[in-house]
């Protein structure tokens, strides 16, 4: 099982010399919040994850695993591991649930993901924005696509690929829950 991200944040931190202070004003992000990911091990979505990874100067795998490099690395249907439980704040329901499916391949350049979307993750969408590039496929359900100010509609099959610099946002249409595959590519 991977090492839970709030001891790797701490690690990358302590490394680098960093405060929490520090850290917040690298990524932007609020002193509080990290303190809670730190303290409290809550996972959040992917954009805050990603700006402290950038401020760390890791990728984004580096907190999900770095133990292993497999080459060709292959995942089974029923090896894979849910990596991260995304959450709208404390005692508040899991809105996304991410398997990684590069876990395992250290030297990795995207990072690829089986996402389960659940219906709470529509009631308060929050666009987020990173450099890089977004490739999803919707495996089931229907899922809301918001790219700027456009609002999309995708369902088993359709994809979507775009530029993640432009806000953006993932989430699962209607009371049903949803699945999509997504790779995500990160500049260096």
């Amino acid at each position: 099982m991977t090492a839970k991200i709030g001891p790797r944040i701490r690690k990358f931190m302590e490394k680098r010399q960093l405060t929490v202070e520090d850290l917040a004003a690298r990524t932007g992000l609020e002193a509080d919040f990290i303190r809670s990911l730190q303290d409290e091990d809550l996972y959040p979505s992917l954009g805050p994850l990603i700006k402290i990874a950038r401020a760390l100067g890791v990728r984004l795998g580096t907190f999900l695993d770095d133990q292993v490099s497999q080459d060709p690395l292959i995942l089974r249907l029923d090896e894979r591991q849910q990596e991260l439980s995304m959450l709208r704040g404390r005692n508040r329901p899991v809105t996304q649930r991410f398997h990684s499916l590069g876990r395992g391949k250290s030297d990795r350049h995207m990072e690829p993901f089986h996402v389960e979307l659940f219906p709470e993750s529509g009631d308060d969408p929050k666009l987020s924005s990173h450099e890089g590039e977004e490739f999803l496929v919707v495996q089931s359900g229907r899922v809301e696509v918001i790219y700027g100010k456009e609002i999309y509609e995708l369902g088993p099959g359709d994809s979507v690929y775009y530029n993640s610099i432009v806000p953006h946002y993932v989430g699962c249409l209607g009371t049903e829950p949803a699945a999509i595959y997504a790779v995500l590519y990160f500049p260096e």
